[in-house]
């Protein structure tokens, strides 16, 4: 598994961390260990720019996933992922609101933008449930 990660946001975070929860995730999901992701890390305001030109919704938000290769959970043979792009400033202030570390949020944030790589969606009620549960489970798997 190949993750490379790419810091631009002016936040400091533990790039070694999400490399290797990310490897742990992409190979619990079945892939094929020659899978390509890039993580790119961005400030709020290069993030409001994306948000607004990708998803035409204003404002920064926390990450967004831009898919490559249309694959899925088990998938046999070698992919390009994507690009998973996290806005750590947005973490941190997630993390302050909700009680937990900042590292636990980037965490989530990580495996969230991978299974939005995956065809996972929390759009209907049904959907969230089951990515919400699978983000969890996995990065709570990693920690231990």
């Amino acid at each position: 598994m190949s993750v490379d990660i790419l810091n631009r946001s002016g936040v400091d975070c533990k790039a070694a961390g999400i490399d290797s929860l990310l490897a742990f995730a992409m190979e619990q999901l079945g892939l094929h260990d020659e899978c390509e992701l890039n993580v790119l890390m961005v400030d709020e305001k290069e993030m409001t720019e994306l948000h607004i030109k990708w998803m035409d919704e204003p404002g920064p938000t926390d990450v967004l996933s831009f898919p490559m290769d249309e694959i899925r959970p088990n998938h046999e043979g070698p992919a390009i992922l994507g690009d998973i792009v996290l806005c750590p400033s947005i973490a941190q202030e997630q993390a302050e609101t909700a009680g937990h570390e900042f590292e636990f949020e980037l965490a989530i944030l990580s495996v969230h933008g991978l299974l939005h790589l995956l065809g996972y969606d929390h759009a209907v009620d049904v959907e969230e449930k089951e990515m919400f549960a699978l983000q969890e489970d996995l990065v709570s798997r990693w920690r231990s």
